[in-house]
C-alpha cells in the first residue's frame, strides 16, 4: 500500500506540471496495485492518451465513467462519456461514439439532472453531423451546445461550439463569419479555456478549414502555432493523422520536402494503428507527390496505387506523373476524367490548375485556356492569395502558348509576386521559368538567361529533379568531352537516373546488382563534379545526355 500511495502522490505530481510520460507510469504503476478513485482514473486516461497509448486510454475513460456512477456524481460520469465519444470518433468507431453520447443522454435525462454536460453532448452530436456532411444539422447543433455554454458560463464548451460552428457557416457560404468565429479559438487555446484532449484536433480542423478557404497564410500561422505547442509540450502527441497530413501539404509548399515526407511518413504509420484507417490514402497521397516532384516516379507511382488502393484518388497528382513521365495520351485521359468527377471547389482547383498544364504539354491551347478561366472564377469568389497565383499562373502560360508574351509577362508578374509573398518556392521557380520564356520572346536574352538560372538553383536546392530538365538550354558535348572519360554504363545509369528510377530500379534494369550500381553513381558524381541525384539529372539534360541514351 505504501508503494502504491507513493506512486499515487507522485503520479498526481507529474500530472500537474504535464509531464505526460512519467505521469502515466507512477499512476498506471499505482491502478496495478489498486483501485483508483474516478479523479485519478481522469488523470492516467488523459496521460495515456498523451503518451501515444490511445487504448489504454479509451480503457482508463471507461473506468473513470463508471467510477463517478459509483460515487453518485452523474455530470462527471457523462463528461468522461463525452471524451470516450470523442476518442472513438477520431478512430472512426463511429458506432460506439454514437453509443457512449445516447447513454450519457439518457443516464441526464432519466435522473432529471440539468447540467453543461448535456451542452457537451449536444457537442458531441453535432460534431459527427458536421464530419458526415451534414453542415445544416451540425450547425443546429452547435448552437444548442453554445446556448448551453453561455447559460453555464462554460467558457470551454462556448470555444468549442464557435469552433464547429465557424466550420459549419464556412461550408454554408458564410465564410467571412465562419472564419471570425475560428480565430476565436487560438486565444482560447492559449488562456487554456479548452481542455489539452481537444487542442491537437482544435488546430487540425482549424487547419482543414483554411485549406478549404484556400488561405494558406492563416493555415500556415496556425500549422506554427501547433509546432510550437508541440515543442512546448514533447512528450504529449496531441496531433492526430489528418493534422500530421495538413502539416506535411503545408511543409511541402513552403519548400521543406524533407520535413514534408518525414511528416507525410509519420501520418502513414499513425493512420496504421489499431483500427487501420483508410484516410491513410491522404498521407499515401502526400508522399506520391514528393516522390513525383523530387522525381523519383517509381516510388511515386506507388504511392499513388496504394493511395487509391485506400480510397483516396490520386488525381490530379497521377496524372501529373503520366505527363512528367511522357504518357502524354494517358495524363489528358486521366485529368479530364478527374475534371468530370471533382465538384467541390478546392478540389477543382487543383485539378483545373494540373488540367492548364496537360493541355499546354499536349498543345490543346483551348482546353487551357477554358480551364484557367474556370479558374479565375474561384479565384474570384474566394479571394484567396493561393488562388490569386495559381489563376495568374495559368493565365499567363496560356498567354504565353498564344504567342502574347507581353500580356503573359503581367500575368506572371502578378503569380511571381504571389508565391515569394506565400513563401512558396515551387510555385515561385516555375514561374520564373516561364517568365524567362516571355522574356527571350521579346527578345531581352539576358533577362530569359537570370530568370532561368534563378530557378535552377531554386529546384536545385529543393531537389526538384523533373523540374530541372526544362529550366536551361542543353549545351551538347562529346562522349570524349566528358569529364574524366564517363563510361558508356554509366551513361546508361545516368539516363536512368535521370528519369528517377532507384538504385534498385537501375539494378533491375540494367541486370547488374544494386552495389554495382551505387559504385556507378557514386564514380558519375564524380566525374561530373556533383553532389545529389538531382543534380546529376540537370547535368544529363544540360548536356542532351538523357536524349542520347534513350
Amino acid at each position: 500500500m505504501a508503494a502504491n500511495t507513493d506512486a499515487l502522490t507522485q503520479g498526481r505530481e507529474a500530472f500537474r506540471r504535464k509531464e505526460w510520460l512519467e505521469a502515466h507510469d507512477l499512476l498506471d504503476s499505482a491502478a496495478q496495485c489498486g483501485p483508483l478513485a474516478a479523479e485519478d482514473l481522469e488523470q492516467l486516461a488523459l496521460a495515456s492518451v498523451f503518451v501515444d497509448k490511445e487504448a489504454e486510454g479509451i480503457e482508463y475513460f471507461t473506468q473513470a465513467h463508471h467510477a463517478h456512477m459509483a460515487e453518485d456524481n452523474p455530470a462527471r460520469a457523462a463528461r468522461n462519456a463525452f471524451w470516450l465519444a470523442m476518442l472513438l470518433q477520431d478512430r472512426g468507431d463511429f458506432a460506439h461514439s454514437r453509443g457512449w453520447v445516447s447513454r450519457a443522454r439518457r443516464m441526464l435525462d432519466d435522473g432529471g439532472h440539468d447540467c453543461v454536460e448535456s451542452g457537451y453532448l449536444c457537442l458531441a452530436d453535432a460534431l459527427r453531423l458536421f464530419f458526415s456532411g451534414d453542415n445544416r444539422a451540425g450547425e443546429t447543433g452547435f448552437m444548442e451546445a453554445l446556448r448551453i455554454g453561455d447559460r453555464f458560463h462554460d467558457t470551454e464548451l462556448i470555444a468549442l461550439a464557435r469552433h464547429g460552428l465557424g466550420r459549419a457557416l464556412i461550408r454554408l457560404g458564410d465564410i467571412a463569419r465562419g472564419a471570425t468565429l475560428l480565430d476565436e479559438a487560438l486565444p482560447a487555446i492559449a488562456a487554456r479555456e479548452i481542455h489539452p484532449l481537444a487542442i491537437g484536433n482544435v488546430y487540425c480542423s482549424v487547419i482543414a478549414a483554411y485549406h478549404e478557404l484556400f488561405d494558406l497564410q492563416s493555415a500556415s500561422e496556425w500549422t506554427t502555432a501547433l509546432t510550437e505547442w508541440c515543442a512546448e509540450n514533447p512528450t504529449a502527441r496531441p496531433a492526430r493523422g489528418h493534422c500530421m497530413v495538413h502539416r506535411a501539404e503545408m511543409m511541402r509548399f513552403h519548400g521543406s520536402w524533407t520535413d514534408a515526407m518525414d511528416e507525410a511518413e509519420r501520418a502513414r504509420q499513425w493512420f496504421l494503428q489499431p483500427p487501420p484507417s483508410r484516410a491513410i490514402g491522404s498521407a499515401l497521397y502526400q508522399l506520391g507527390d514528393l516522390h513525383r516532384l523530387r522525381g523519383t516516379f517509381d516510388q511515386a507511382e506507388e504511392a499513388y496505387r496504394q493511395a487509391s488502393t485506400e480510397g483516396t484518388d490520386p488525381q490530379p497528382g497521377l496524372a501529373l506523373l503520366r505527363l512528367a513521365q511522357g504518357q502524354l495520351d494517358v495524363a489528358r485521359t486521366t485529368i479530364a476524367r478527374a475534371l468530370a468527377e471533382s465538384q467541390l471547389p478546392r478540389t477543382r482547383a487543383r485539378v483545373l490548375s494540373a488540367a492548364v498544364d496537360i493541355a499546354l504539354a499536349t498543345a490543346d491551347i483551348d482546353a487551357a485556356e477554358e480551364s484557367a478561366h474556370e479558374l479565375e472564377a474561384i479565384a474570384c469568389r474566394y479571394d484567396a492569395p493561393f488562388l490569386r497565383g495559381a489563376s495568374a499562373y495559368a493565365m499567363g502560360a496560356v498567354l504565353l502558348a498564344r504567342g502574347d508574351a507581353r500580356a503573359a509577362l503581367l500575368q506572371l508578374r502578378v503569380a511571381a509576386d504571389t508565391w515569394r509573398t506565400l513563401d512558396a518556392p515551387h510555385d515561385f521557380a516555375r514561374t520564373r521559368v516561364l517568365i524567362g520564356r516571355a522574356c527571350d520572346a521579346l527578345g531581352d536574352a539576358e533577362s530569359a538567361e537570370l530568370e532561368g538560372s534563378a530557378a535552377r538553383d531554386i529546384f536545385e536546392r529543393l531537389g526538384a529533379a523533373y523540374e530541372l530538365t526544362g529550366v536551361m538550354k542543353p549545351k551538347p558535348i562529346a562522349l570524349s568531352e566528358m569529364p574524366g572519360g564517363m563510361t558508356e554504363r554509366e551513361l546508361e545509369v545516368l539516363s536512368l537516373l535521370a528519369k528517377g528510377k532507384t538504385n534498385r530500379a537501375i539494378a533491375e534494369s540494367l541486370g547488374i546488382s544494386e552495389k554495382t550500381v551505387a559504385r556507378h553513381v557514386s564514380n558519375l558524381f564524380t566525374k561530373i563534379r556533383v553532389t545529389s541525384r538531382a543534380a546529376a539529372t540537370a547535368y544529363a539534360y544540360d548536356h542532351e545526355l538523357f536524349a542520347r541514351t534513350t
